[in-house]
């Protein structure tokens, strides 16, 4: 059910590590620099990553090109319909030369877990996941057990209307910082991928361009970004506006507006800005709330309708 590979880390400035890291990731997902600049302000934000599309679009692909380059830990798990909770968490096997229980971990306790096709599992195992999102540690046997540092989950699912699947409930969707999708490539940049090698033979080419110590310091380095008043302000009415509109089934909830400061902060950093800009907060609007609206209450719009008409409601900040 699942594979584990240990990354060897070599630690750089993290500046130039971090550049590196994303010149690297799109040689390998081709025409997606949008995407991938979300996917790292996520991961910078210490969030958890949901991607949404067709398969054979490159969700795979991404999640295990971010683990090499990054230095990462990482496991695959394939979720399907008879997955059960114990092949994510790991569980207790007797240990009969010394008579007891000895816990063996699961693929969970990576520093980077992929959960591919995540909603083609049940909603219990789904609901496994729950825990270790939400405060980076699970309980198995009765015993509370902490997960590495940084840990990330990155998920991908296939669109609900596809056979098999189970849709996510709203409070693990909201576990997920950033929802993505990849999309069709250009013919320009398709015709690149059939020229090219093989993508599993790219993923093993590319640079390890970080250590996890780097990456937490960068992380760290979010943190300190600096944030106005006014655009707080901004991030406010963006909340209120979504509160008192019929453009959404209910309004963005208090943790949703702490995810786009984070997120903002993050995009900053990527740009190398040590301050914020409302068109930081603008970059990541779309990623970090279309999955956490309601159902809109106007026919037919939607989600990413209603994310921008929010954004073109309020007003900008000078």
């Amino acid at each position: 059910m699942s594979e584990t590979v240990a990354i060897k880390s070599h630690p750089e400035s993290s500046t130039d590590a971090l550049h590196q890291t994303m010149v690297e990731v799109n040689q390998v997902i081709l025409g997606k620099s949008a995407q991938v600049k979300l996917a790292m302000a996520c991961i910078l934000s210490r969030g958890h990553l949901l991607i949404e599309d067709l398969p054979g679009m490159g969700k795979t692909t991404l999640a295990h090109t971010l683990a090499k380059v990054l230095g990462l830990e990482f496991a695959r798990i394939q979720f399907t319909s008879d997955l059960l909770p114990a092949d994510i968490l790991g569980s207790a096997i007797f240990n009969r030369e010394e008579s007891r229980f000895d816990f063996n971990p699961g693929p969970i306790f990576n520093q980077l877990l992929l959960a591919d096709e995540v909603n083609r599992a049940t909603p219990k195992t789904q609901s496994a996941l729950l825990e270790a999102m939400a405060e980076q540690q699970v309980t198995v046997e009765g015993k509370t057990r902490p997960l590495p540092n940084p840990f990330f989950v990155i998920a991908t699912q296939n669109p609900s209307f596809q056979v098999g699947t189970y849709p996510l409930p709203e409070s693990q969707l909201d576990r997920f910082f950033m929802k993505i999708e990849l999309g069709y490539p250009k013919v320009s940049e398709e015709k690149r991928l059939l020229e090219g090698q093989d993508r599993q033979q790219l993923i093993n080419q590319v640079t390890n361009c970080m250590s996890p110590d780097v990456l937490v310091e960068l992380q760290t380095a979010v943190e300190n970004i600096k944030v106005s008043s006014l655009l707080r302000d901004y991030i406010l009415d963006l909340l209120t506006e979504s509160r008192n509109s019929d453009r959404c089934g209910h309004g963005l909830s208090p943790r949703t507006g702490l995810a786009l400061q984070r997120a903002a902060r993050a995009w900053a950093l990527l740009d190398d800005r040590n301050y914020c800009l409302p068109e930081d907060v603008q970059a990541v609007f779309h990623a970090v709330v279309e999955h956490r609206l309601g159902p809109t209450d106007i026919h037919e719009m939607t989600a990413a309708a209603a994310c921008q008409q929010l954004l073109d409601a309020v007003a900008v900040p000078v």
